[in-house]
């Protein structure tokens, strides 16, 4: 995408013992279809290269909008700081089949995308999971991309600006940004209407995945290098879970009460507005919410305490020293002094606290899903035994008891 101030900045590679693959998936080229970023173990490709981290300028001008400031300047700005940066994976690089991979499906925060959260993603894949990274279409993504049946005027260019090489020559991209609240619109009735999408598009990002580990051919609008029959029989479908971040975590409880075959949910700074009470007592499964020191108040934990239950696991912890952005990539990719500005670091160092997150997250699967993997060493996390975690919240006027 350009040059970049990086001083050494970039997301941590992930710590598994597997390599970490990436692709994109699309099916069904319409803004109803769903659309995903898949993570997975891999084989060691020479050839393979590490995709940019932002596929294209549309998603800075979508962080633009988000952001609320001009288009041609911020773009010229996270260019320069965003522009070079890499994920941690291998594009298309071949699928590497050990046993059968526990899947889990992440949701993105409002004003976010698919790509940002690879540094917990990579993570999972590299530990063996199947992730895919959903990009939502309800106008919470600060941009995201459909196609649409090119019109005839339109077909006599067969290569029109914008639209990626790899998509069908009959098919015309078209983008969606992010839907800014109207002046004296009510929030509620738009995010509870965005959060019950996301939960659909989760559901089908799962359904997508159950065909294809049952070796139902799958047509990827995006024609990618990546061969999709490799992931036939490749996933244990009774173990997936849900996690995500802010909107993302709403999202999570949403589809935990939409589709059990999620076994348990990761709420990673969950925003609980766009939630209806009346879903609470309706989810089943085990969740844990990992917060932020800074982002959390008293009526989004009272929300969250509504879910406690006598006889589901419910746990909550909070990592000392973040920020509401330390779970996605940005906070990885500024140095101290202009992340901080941007309130994008907090005072922990990013890896201590994403490695905590990560570990955290990893045991809490692996009781939930009951993996017969060694996550169980992390176990004292999930009750915040650790000098950077605080067991339950660090809302003093509501200390929540799970």
């Amino acid at each position: 995408m350009g040059n970049s101030c990086s001083n050494n900045l970039g997301i941590p590679p992930a710590k598994g013992p597997n390599a970490v693959g990436c692709t994109d998936f699309m099916m069904d080229h319409t803004a109803q279809g769903t659309f995903f970023r898949l993570y997975y173990p891999c084989q060691k490709a020479d050839t393979a290269e590490k995709p940019d981290w932002i596929p294209s300028k549309e998603y800075f001008n979508g962080l633009a909008d988000f952001m609320k400031i001009n288009r041609t300047l911020s773009e010229r700005i996270f260019n320069y700081l965003f522009g070079s940066f890499k994920i941690p994976a291998l594009l298309d690089a071949p699928f590497k089949r050990n046993g059968k991979c526990p899947v889990v499906i992440f949701s993105h925060g409002l004003g976010a995308f698919r790509t940002l959260y690879s540094a917990i993603c990579a993570e999972l894949a590299s530990q063996g999971f199947i992730v895919a990274s959903v990009e939502h279409r309800d106008e919470s993504a600060s941009a995201t991309f459909f196609y649409r049946e090119k019109r005839e005027s339109e077909k006599a260019d067969m290569a029109p600006h914008g639209s990626p090489a790899s998509a069908p020559q009959n098919l015309q991209q078209e983008w969606m940004y992010y839907r800014a609240l109207q002046h004296g619109e009510s929030e509620f009735p738009l995010r509870n209407k965005q959060v019950k999408q996301r939960a659909e598009e989760c559901v089908r990002a799962l359904d997508k995945l159950i065909e294809m580990n049952s070796g139902i051919p799958v047509e990827n609008t995006l024609r990618t290098q990546f061969d999709w029959a490799t992931l036939e029989n490749s996933m244990d479908l009774c173990r997936i879970a849900a996690v995500g971040h802010s909107f993302g975590g709403a999202t999570v409880i949403e589809s935990l009460c939409k589709e059990v075959k999620f076994k348990c949910g990761v709420a990673l700074d969950a925003w609980m507005f766009p939630l209806d009470d009346e879903i609470f007592p309706r989810v089943r499964q085990p969740i844990f919410f990992i917060n932020s020191e800074r982002f959390q108040w008293a009526g989004n934990i009272s929300r969250m305490k509504k879910l406690e239950s006598a006889a589901i696991q419910r746990k909550m912890i909070t990592i000392r020293g973040t920020v509401h952005q330390s779970f996605p990539d940005f906070t990885f990719l500024t140095g101290n002094w202009i992340g901080k500005l941007m309130k994008l670091k907090g005072e922990i160092d990013p890896e201590i606290a994403i490695d905590l997150c990560n570990r955290a997250l990893l045991a809490f699967l692996q009781r939930h899903l009951d993996l017969e993997k060694n996550f169980n060493q992390w176990d004292p996390l999930i009750d915040g035994k650790d000098k950077n975690l605080i067991q339950g919240t660090n809302v003093t006027m509501l200390q929540s008891s799970i």
